[in-house]
């Protein structure tokens, strides 16, 4: 599995390198975490100073960082770390691969994403289509179900259906719930599938569809029921951004969770200006996973956390 994995590392890295794409490597010790309620940043204590430091669940901020700063195209191949999160296709620690396209649209960085991802499988994703749904579409299929137009009480409904019960869930948890859970195992099937136009509400950091207001500028792929990739067309409005991160940190209070400080950092880089650009996050140790006919990420990981 070692020589595996060195070989597919080095055909991301000769594929990047083919497009003019520059390798970066960015801190993996940050100042701010993400307020993302659904990821969960480790802490860091250094013994010489008393203020909190983290762990980073993705280069996505230092990168951006870098682009305001004239970096062009770029990515990076890194360890990241999140909490509460272990399973069959989970581990804390885990490997991305990032990279970010200057001028590029959704639909163009979906191409690159595939194209990316056979050539990492090589013969294995021979036989696999490639198809692109919408968010609405994944959902009436599997459901019938409408995301966007169904009440509160339709969606808490089919989520106790599929045996999901928990009093209070707002639209978005039910929704992200049914997602994890239900529609998004049974994508991909027969190939990669490439769901687009999330709810606004789960924008992220991506663009809001101009031409529908409803609908971010976001997709995720999906192979054989799992997921592999999450990507934008990228914000770069630091008004929104920053409002965006406070409703995270009302909607941590409002489930328990500690508020985080917002990454300053990052709002002063797009105040300096982002260049329009797409983005997108790869897990490779799920992608190797395919590439090895595996079921469990453990078998494709030379240090499972327990055992690292």
């Amino acid at each position: 599995m070692l020589e595996l994995r060195g070989a597919l590392l080095a055909h991301a890295r000769n594929f990047f390198a083919d497009r003019g794409v520059l390798e970066v490597d960015t801190p993996i010790v940050v100042n701010a975490p993400v307020t993302d309620v659904h990821i969960h940043s480790a802490r860091v204590q250094f013994a010489d100073n008393p203020r909190p430091f983290f762990l980073h669940t993705s280069p996505e901020y230092a990168m951006k960082r870098l682009l305001a700063a004239g970096s062009g195209d770029i990515y990076q191949i890194c360890h990241v770390v999140r909490g509460l999160e272990r399973g069959r296709q989970h581990n804390a620690e885990f490997t991305l691969i990032e990279w970010y396209r200057l001028g590029y649209s959704l639909e163009r960085l979906m191409d690159e994403v595939e194209t990316l991802v056979r050539h990492l499988l090589g013969d294995v994703a021979f036989d696999l289509a490639g198809e692109h749904v919408s968010y609405r579409d994944a959902f009436l299929q599997d459901l019938r179900l409408d995301p966007f137009d169904a009440s509160l009480e339709e969606l808490t409904a089919a989520a106790k259906r599929i045996g999901f019960v928990q009093e209070g869930a707002g639209r978005d948890e039910l929704l992200e719930l049914m997602m994890g859970i239900h529609v998004g195992p049974r994508l991909g099937q027969q190939g990669f599938t490439f769901v687009h136009n999330y709810p606004a509400s789960q924008a992220a950091l991506a663009r809001i569809n101009p031409d529908n207001p409803q609908t971010a500028l976001r997709f995720e792929l999906y192979c054989r029921g799992m997921e592999l990739a999450n990507g934008f067309e990228e914000l770069a409005s630091p008004e929104e951004q920053r409002a965006r991160f406070e409703h995270d940190n009302q909607e941590r209070q409002r489930l328990g969770m500690p508020a985080y400080p917002i990454d300053e950092h990052l709002l002063s880089a797009l105040q300096s200006g982002l260049p329009r650009c797409a983005g997108v996050a790869l897990g490779f140790d799920r992608t190797l996973m395919l590439a090895a006919g595996v079921r469990n990420i453990d078998e494709v990981l030379p240090f499972p956390t327990e055992r690292a």
